[in-house]
């Protein structure tokens, strides 16, 4: 990454590593959630979360990795705080069932870092029979977000510290399909028209003109955590709440995410060490959004490489963000069991 080390009006570059951006900056009494803690950069984030002294939370599919990660962190900082709870976000059974966890033990919450995500899958749906990416990377933090907003809140009235909420989105977001979202087109795997039930789907006759496609399904998701965090940001502003929420690219960093494109990966290890980050890099601007005084009451922004930049014009579109928060929860009612 030596191309890329010039450095931002925040002091730091593309080459600065998590360690480096939150240097001096003492975390102790927090405690942060990091869905996705048990691979890439979710496992730095929390990593050097705990390193700073913020009791760390990680949600993770898989509780024997997750245990694995956590006995090596806790080896090389015997002082961190750190624990795992099982979450999978394709699931909203299991989101509910990680935040009725969480609310009930007793911990109090200030960092929401809403990190986990899978990347240009093939078609496939959710348990809850919505398309996976969109599912995984967006309406399950969605949920997770709202089902934990209290607690923040709470944890910022008696703490007297802000709260911070941050969505690990991607550049990738200026890709999605043309129309930004496809509201009605969600669960459209060969370019039918198609309505969600949760239990089932509809189809209607449609022309074939909407196929999915993997990076563009994924760069919906991504530009659907942008819309999530600034929509999120106007709310809590006109509620006074004294909590922020930003959105961050990590940049191209060298991770599994990459596993289901086999061009991507081979140019990964071609070219890696001069234009991908590695995780250390790739966990920074999430880090330095998450703890650095610099984005003390800085809300509803979008950041790449430790440093305030600009979104694609869709994704500072405050009405598709409204209109996205609307339909995601008319998705999350359809998922409810009825009791």
């Amino acid at each position: 990454m030596w191309l890329f080390n010039r450095k931002g009006p925040s002091g730091f570059s593309a080459s600065s590593t998590a360690e480096e951006v939150t240097e001096g900056i003492d975390g102790t009494g927090l405690t942060a959630i990091v869905t996705g803690g048990s691979s890439g950069i979710g496992t730095e984030t929390a990593r050097v979360l705990a390193l700073r002294g913020v009791h760390v939370v990680m949600g993770v599919r898989n509780m024997t990795a997750g245990r694995e990660v956590k006995e090596a962190m806790v080896k090389g900082n015997p002082t961190a705080k750190i624990d795992a709870m099982e979450l999978d976000l394709s699931s909203m059974a299991s989101v509910r069932e990680f935040a009725e966890e969480f609310n009930s033990s007793g911990l109090p919450l200030s960092i929401l870092i809403n990190n986990a995500g899978v990347m240009a899958t093939p078609f496939m749906f959710s348990k809850d029979n919505i398309e996976l990416q969109f599912a995984t990377n967006h309406l399950g933090h969605f949920l997770l977000t709202n089902l934990l907003l209290e607690k923040m809140k709470k944890t910022a009235l008696e703490s007297g510290r802000e709260g911070r909420i941050v969505n690990v989105s991607s550049r990738r977001h200026q890709f999605s399909y043309r129309e930004g979202i496809r509201f009605d087109k969600i669960n459209d795997p060969s370019g039918l028209e198609s309505v969600v039930t949760c239990k089932k789907i509809l189809i209607k006759p449609a022309l074939f003109i909407y196929r999915y496609n993997g990076l563009s399904a994924y760069g919906q998701s991504k530009l659907a955590n942008i819309l999530h965090a600034n929509e999120l940001s106007r709310r809590l502003k006109e509620n006074g709440a004294e909590i922020t929420a930003n959105s961050v690219h990590p940049g191209a960093v060298a991770t599994d995410l990459f596993r289901h494109q086999s061009f991507v990966s081979g140019l990964i290890g071609l070219l890696g060490k001069y234009m991908i980050k590695n995780v250390q890099q790739g966990a920074a601007t999430t880090c330095f959004v998450a703890l650095h005084p610099q984005v003390k009451g800085v809300s509803g922004h979008y950041f790449a490489d430790g440093n305030k930049v600009e979104a694609s014009p869709q994704a500072n579109d405050s009405e598709l963000a409204k209109k996205l928060w609307n339909f995601s929860l008319n998705m999350i009612d359809r998922c409810t069991p009825v009791s």
